[in-house]
C-alpha cells in the first residue's frame, strides 16, 4: 500500500494500525464528531469498488448533512479521519466482508476505519457506515461501534429492467439508475439484472433509447464493481430459424455493448413456451457468441412452467453434457419446489432464487389473508412493504440456495428489496433493525425508529378482514403525526410512498364500511318489494346504492391520494394511472385508476335491475329481488360463505397465514380474478375464488333437512364428512348454482365438514379451470329425520 505522507510518525501509525485493525479491539467509547473529518484513501490505482466507496461516502454525506468532507491520500495530522482501505485483508472477514470500527490512538484524532476484505468490501463497509451515521443539516457524528461481518450468500441482487412494463424504472434517466443502484449497495447488493430486449412497446416516459440505457446500466455496475446480469426470455418459437438467428444477433450486439457481463438468466417458460429440446441448443449457440467477449460470464436457466418430462430432460442433459457455459438453475415462480430443485441439481452447479417480491396477488407469494377490497383497488402491483412476511420466507428458503436476484417491476417494493438484501448478508438481523437502518439512511435519523414502526404497521393493515381492522385508521393517524414532525421529508419519494399507502388504506376501509352499509340498506328495501312493487323497490334501492357516488366519504383522503400520486410521478416516476401517468397496464400499479372501484355490488345490481325490469310478471320480479336481498343472509339456521373473501367466510378453514410454509407457496389461497382490465361488473363474490381445505359447520339441528348450494365455474367434486356426493342441480357457468342434498346421517353429531376433490384439469389453461366462489348450507323445513 502506498500513501503520500510527509509525516513519518503518522505514516508509521497508519501502517501499524492498518496491520492490526482486524484483530485489535476498539478502544473508543462515546461519540465522534465527523464534521471536519478527512476521508483518507490509498494512493495509486484502485479497483472500481474501492474508488467508489470514497465517492459514495463523501457525496451521500453531503446530500444528507450539507457537509462536504475532504478526501486525501495523505494522513492529516491532528484531524479526525475516516480511513478506507482493502489492505491488508488479513484477519478481516471473508470475501466482500468488512470491518468498521472507531478508535482514538494516543496523540491523534479519532479514526473511523472502513477495512474491506477486498475492494467490494470497502464499498459495502461505506454503505454500512452511512446506515449508522447520525446526521442532520450541519450535523454529522457517529457513536462508537465495532463490527466485522461478511455476506452469508454470494449472490445478492435485484432486477431493475428498463422496459415499458415496469411501473417506474422506464421513467428514469441514467443518473436515477446510478443513484438507486448505489443505494442498494448500502445493504450489500452486489448484482443488478437488466431486461435488455423484452417488451418493445413504446412508452412516453422513456428518456433515452433502450440500447443506450442498457449500455449505461452496464457501465454503472462496472463503475461500482458490481455484477451485471441480464434476463432474456425467448417469447417466440425457437423452431423458427429466422427469428432464432435474429435473436442471436441481438445477443451479440448486447455482448459488444456491455462493459462487463456476469450472467444471463433464461426463463424456461415465463414468458415463452419453448421445450428444453429447443432451449438448450439455443443457449449453446448463445454461449458461443458470448465467450469471446465475456469469457467469465455464464448462463442460468429456470424450469418455470416446464412439465415433469421436460424437467427430467433438463437434468439428464446437465448430467450427460456437463456444459461449461452453464452456471446453475434459477428457482422462480411456477417452477418446481426449491428443495427438490436443490436435491436434483448436481452439486457443482449453483441454485439462485428468483423471488417475486413485487406482486400482491396471482403471484408466487400472494398477500396472506388479503381483503378483497384491497385486491380490487390496490391490485397486483401496489406499494407493498411486507417486511416480516418476506423475512420469514427468505430465511426459510435461502439456505437451499447460493443467493438471489429478485423479480421487481418498480420501486413500489423498495422495502422488500431492502429486507432481502440485508438478510442475504446476515440472516440474523431483526426486521425492525433493518427497517431502522432503512429509515436512518434513506429518510432521517430523527424519525428512524418511529418510521420503522410505521412501516410495520402498514404491513399489518393488509392482514385479515379490513372492516374489522381498526388499526388502519390508527396507522393513518400515526403517519400524519410523523409527517408533521418531519416536513423536511416532503419531497422524499420513499416517504411519499408510505404516506400514500397510509392514506389509501384508510380511504378504502372507510369506503368499504360505508358501501357495505349502503348495500344492506338496499337489500332491506328489496325485501319489501311485495309491498312497494318491484319497480319502486329497485328505484329506491338504487338511490341508496348511488349515495356512494353522490355522497362520498372522506373526500379529503381521496384528495390527498391524488396529490401524493402526482408527487410520486415527479419524484421517482411512479406510474399510478394509465391516463395521467402512463402506466403500461391497469394491473401495473395503476392504483389511482381504481381508487373509486365499487366495494359493493352496485354495478352488478344496476345490470340485474335492467334484466329484472324486462321480466314478464310482477311475481317473477319480486321473487328475483327477494333472492338478491337474501343472497348473503339466507335466514335463521342457514349459512353463507364467500370462500375467497376473508371477511365473508366464517366457516372456511383458511391456510394462507403468515406462518404457512412458503416452500408450498401457501396453498390453498384465494384467486382474485382480473376481468375486463380490472373493471368487471360481475358480482364481487364471483371475483374471489378458492378451493378451501374445508368448510365446517357446527351446532346444526340434527332433525332438520339441509341442502348444500354452491356457485362457481365448472365442476365441484364435493365430499360430505369425507364421502363423495353427486349434485341434484349442476350449474356449470359463473352465476349458476349447484345443489347437494345432505342426508340426515351426516349431521347426527350436529357437525358437517365439506371438502372438495380437485378436478384433473391439467390440460386446461388455469383461467379455464374449475373454481368455487360461494357456499351455502340451507336449512329446509323442520322434519323428523330418521336416525
Amino acid at each position: 500500500m502506498v500513501f503520500n505522507n510527509h509525516v513519518n510518525p503518522m505514516r508509521r501509525l497508519f501502517l501499524f494500525a492498518l496491520l492490526v485493525a482486524a484483530c485489535a479491539p476498539s478502544s473508543f467509547a462515546g461519540t465522534v464528531d465527523l464534521r471536519q473529518a478527512v476521508v483518507v484513501v490509498r494512493q495509486g490505482p484502485l479497483a472500481n469498488a474501492e474508488k467508489a466507496a470514497a465517492v459514495v461516502l463523501i457525496e451521500e454525506i453531503e446530500k444528507r448533512s450539507g457537509i462536504r468532507l475532504m478526501k486525501s491520500t495523505s494522513w492529516p495530522q491532528g484531524k479526525t479521519v475516516i480511513a478506507i482501505t482493502s489492505e491488508p485483508a488479513r484477519g478481516v472477514a471473508r470475501a466482500e466482508g468488512y470491518r468498521v470500527y472507531v478508535e482514538e490512538p494516543r496523540g491523534a484524532g479519532p479514526i473511523v476505519w472502513v477495512i474491506g476484505a477486498d475492494p467490494r468490501g470497502t464499498l459495502f463497509g461505506a454503505g454500512y457506515l452511512l446506515r449508522k451515521l447520525d446526521w442532520a443539516k450541519g450535523k454529522l457524528s457517529l457513536d462508537a461501534l465495532d463490527i466485522a461481518t461478511a455476506p452469508a450468500y454470494p449472490i445478492r441482487g435485484h432486477q431493475l429492467g428498463y422496459r415499458t412494463q415496469a411501473n417506474s424504472y422506464d421513467a428514469w434517466d441514467a443518473a436515477q439508475y446510478e443513484q438507486y443502484i448505489r443505494e442498494l449497495a448500502f445493504f450489500g447488493v452486489n448484482s443488478i439484472e437488466n431486461i435488455p430486449f423484452h417488451d418493445d412497446r413504446k412508452t412516453p416516459v422513456m428518456k433515452v433509447p433502450r440500447r443506450e440505457m442498457n449500455r449505461a446500466i452496464s457501465e454503472i455496475c462496472d463503475r461500482y464493481g458490481l455484477d451485471y446480469w441480464v434476463w432474456v426470455p425467448a417469447d417466440f418459437d425457437l423452431a423458427d430459424q429466422a427469428l432464432r438467428r435474429q435473436m442471436l444477433d441481438r445477443y451479440e450486439e448486447l455482448f459488444r455493448d456491455c462493459r462487463e457481463l456476469t450472467g444471463i438468466f433464461f426463463p424456461g417458460g415465463d414468458p415463452g413456451r419453448n421445450p428444453p429440446e429447443l432451449v438448450l441448443p439455443f443457449l449453446e449457440d448463445v454461449a458461443k457468441r458470448m465467450r469471446p467477449l465475456h469469457p467469465n460470464a455464464r448462463i442460468w436457466i429456470s424450469l418455470q412452467w416446464f412439465t415433469a418430462p421436460q424437467i427430467d430432460f433438463v437434468y439428464k442433459y446437465i448430467e450427460r453434457e456437463n456444459p461449461e457455459w452453464f452456471a446453475g438453475l434459477v428457482a422462480g415462480p411456477s417452477g418446481p419446489p426449491i428443495p427438490e430443485t436443490r436435491l436434483r441439481l448436481p452439486k457443482q452447479y449453483k441454485l439462485r432464487l428468483y423471488p417475486d417480491i413485487t406482486h400482491n396477488k396471482i403471484c408466487q407469494y400472494q398477500v396472506p389473508g388479503w381483503d378483497q377490497a384491497f385486491a380490487l383497488t390496490l391490485g397486483r402491483e401496489a406499494i407493498n412493504p411486507r417486511p416480516a412476511e418476506f423475512a420469514s420466507i427468505h430465511n426459510r428458503l435461502a439456505p437451499y440456495s447460493d443467493g438471489f436476484i429478485s423479480y421487481s417491476d418498480g420501486v413500489h417494493d423498495d422495502v422488500n428489496k431492502t429486507i432481502w438484501s440485508a438478510l442475504s448478508w446476515d440472516p440474523s438481523f431483526s426486521v425492525r433493525e433493518i427497517l431502522i437502518d432503512y429509515a436512518r439512511v434513506y429518510l432521517d435519523p430523527g424519525v428512524a425508529e418511529v418510521a420503522a414502526d410505521g412501516i410495520l404497521a402498514l404491513e399489518k393493515n393488509w392482514r385479515g378482514p379490513l372492516i374489522d381492522n381498526g388499526a388502519v385508521d390508527a396507522t393513518l393517524l400515526f403517519w400524519k403525526r410523523l409527517e408533521r414532525t418531519a416536513p423536511q421529508l416532503e419531497k422524499q419519494w420513499r416517504w411519499q410512498m408510505c404516506l400514500l399507502r397510509a392514506n389509501y388504506d384508510a380511504y378504502i376501509r372507510r369506503r368499504l364500511i360505508n358501501e357495505t352499509r349502503l348495500e344492506s340498506e338496499a337489500n332491506a328495501i328489496l325485501e319489501t318489494a311485495g309491498r312497494l312493487s318491484a319497480g319502486k323497490a329497485m328505484t329506491e334501492a338504487m338511490g341508496v346504492m348511488n349515495r356512494a357516488v353522490n355522497q362520498p366519504v372522506s373526500s379529503e383522503l381521496r384528495a390527498r391520494i391524488v396529490a401524493l400520486c402526482e408527487k410520486l410521478f415527479h419524484s421517482i416516476g411512479l406510474q399510478t394511472s394509465m391516463d395521467k401517468y402512463y402506466a403500461s397496464g391497469e394491473e401495473r400499479g395503476a392504483v389511482l385508476d381504481f381508487v373509486d372501484y365499487p366495494l359493493n355490488n352496485r354495478w352488478w345490481l344496476e345490470d340485474e335491475f335492467k334484466k329484472i325490469g324486462e321480466l314478464g310478471s310482477e311475481k317473477e320480479k319480486i321473487r328475483r329481488l327477494n333472492a338478491i336481498a337474501t343472497w348473503e343472509h339466507p335466514g335463521p339456521g342457514s349459512f353463507y360463505d364467500n370462500v375467497g373473501n376473508a371477511s365473508k367466510s366464517p366457516h372456511v378453514v383458511r391456510a394462507e397465514t403468515e406462518s404457512s410454509e412458503p416452500v408450498l407457496e401457501r396453498r390453498p389461497e384465494p384467486t382474485f380474478w382480473w376481468w375486463d382490465e380490472g373493471k368487471s361488473r360481475a358480482r364481487l363474490s364471483w371475483q374471489a375464488t378458492l378451493w378451501p381445505r374445508a368448510v365446517v359447520y357446527e351446532g346444526l339441528d340434527p332433525v332438520a333437512s339441509y341442502v348444500v348450494r354452491s356457485s362457481g365455474y365448472g365442476q365441484a367434486l364435493l365430499r360430505l364428512n369425507g364421502e363423495r356426493v353427486e349434485p341434484i342441480v349442476d350449474g356449470r357457468e359463473m352465476g349458476e348454482f349447484k345443489e347437494f342434498a345432505v342426508p340426515p346421517r351426516y349431521i347426527k353429531d350436529r357437525k358437517l365438514v365439506l371438502t372438495w376433490d380437485r378436478p384433473n384439469e391439467s390440460d386446461l389453461n388455469w383461467r379455464k379451470r374449475s373454481r368455487l366462489s360461494e357456499v351455502w348450507l340451507l336449512k329446509k323445513e323442520q322434519t323428523q329425520a330418521s336416525q
